[in-house]
């Protein structure tokens, strides 16, 4: 699963990124400037459970980053600056509301909402050129010969192209799972799901949780397949270098409990629509990720997929039930181990453990 990072220039998402990803961004950029990054999910359940198993190791879920160059007011007239965003699954749009004087912004003034529209705006203009393109050859082709499956794609487009003109993405369009899975192949810019980090200055850390109100960015809030998260990007950069006991004692002393930036890649899995799952054992305890409402066999097959053609059924117990008996057997004891077929809905922090042939 991939997360595209995109936004103005001076706003701090190269920052981000490299803080999330870990990665020295300038020895790894690829095709128009982008950079690619893996982001390790927090997952305290995990360490949790790994003290009753003594592991020999503990594996994260993770979510890859993808630091988009080339973003700019007055439309990308070159495809290839956005063709990096049409491979991922989700964007992460970096707004800046910090104000610093020596880092001047590249259109004069701080307004995150003024910028947010903007680049919304370059995306929905790119879809809208592109719908606007094959309809013309929809034309063409239904006047040579009448077909209705190219009738109803005509049909469908000719809706979301009354859409982008309304200036609204996509991803507010009410789509049939039938018609999300026939445009899907056009890679819609407009239709990821979007986040919106907000990047605040450092005197704002004790007040994320009221970022919007305060600078009137309601107008972000609430929109389908959207969400808005607040991090102080240069208070993260501080922290990314301290050692583990005194970036804890920094955060304690802004009243926060974890950076920012583990709630950022938090809400980025949320956004995607992914949960995640756990095996145990002495060998490894791992999370998992899987999309909301996979089945049990499902999820055999992401951790490898002969278990998945072998499945013959899967022990579960929940989480916070195996620490609270300490083990499996005590666990059954209690009759909180269920026995569940391959059509089980895996349930977000589920402890798996898959039994199958071969």
């Amino acid at each position: 699963m991939q997360t595209g990072i995109i936004g103005l220039p001076q706003v701090g998402k190269t920052t981000l990124f490299r803080i999330l990803t870990k990665t020295h961004v300038e020895g790894k950029a690829g095709a128009q400037g982008t950079h690619v990054g893996v982001a390790k999910v927090p997952e305290p359940r995990l360490l949790e459970l790994a003290k009753l198993y003594n592991p020999k190791k503990i594996t994260y879920a993770t979510v890859q980053y993808v630091d988009v160059g080339g973003m700019q007011k007055d439309r990308a007239k070159d495809a290839a600056v956005l063709a990096p965003l049409r491979e991922v699954d989700t964007i992460a749009h970096v707004l800046r509301v910090f104000d610093d004087p020596s880092v001047p912004h590249t259109a004069g003034s701080i307004d995150p909402l003024r910028d947010a529209t903007n680049l919304e705006l370059e995306l929905i203009f790119a879809d809208h050129d592109q719908i606007t393109r094959r309809l013309e050859r929809l034309e063409k082709d239904l006047k040579k010969k009448k077909d209705p499956v190219l009738e109803n794609e005509k049909t469908l487009l000719e809706r979301c192209k009354l859409h982008l003109e309304a200036e609204k993405p996509l991803r507010e369009l009410e789509m049939t799972p039938e018609e999300k899975k026939s445009v899907s192949g056009y890679l819609f810019l407009s239709q990821r799901p979007m986040l919106f980090v907000l990047n605040l200055g450092d005197e704002e850390a004790a007040e994320m949780d009221t970022a919007v109100e305060r600078h009137k960015l309601s107008a972000l809030v609430g929109r389908p397949n959207t969400a808005v998260i607040a991090v102080c990007g240069r208070l993260e950069a501080e922290l990314a270098e301290m050692k583990e006991e005194e970036a804890a004692e920094m955060l304690a002393s802004y009243g926060l409990k974890e950076p920012g930036l583990n709630r950022l890649i938090r809400a980025t899995y949320d956004l995607m629509g992914l949960i995640s799952f756990f095996t145990a054992g002495e060998p490894e305890v791992r999370a998992w990720t899987i999309r909301k409402g996979s089945t049990a066999a499902k999820a055999a097959g992401e951790i490898h997929s002969d278990i998945e053609k072998g499945f013959i059924r899967a022990e579960v117990v929940r989480w916070n039930d195996l620490l609270e008996f300490g083990s499996v057997a005590a666990a059954k004891e209690k009759a909180k181990v269920r026995l569940e077929g391959r059509d089980y809905i895996v349930q977000e922090g589920d402890v798996i453990l898959f039994r199958h042939s071969g």
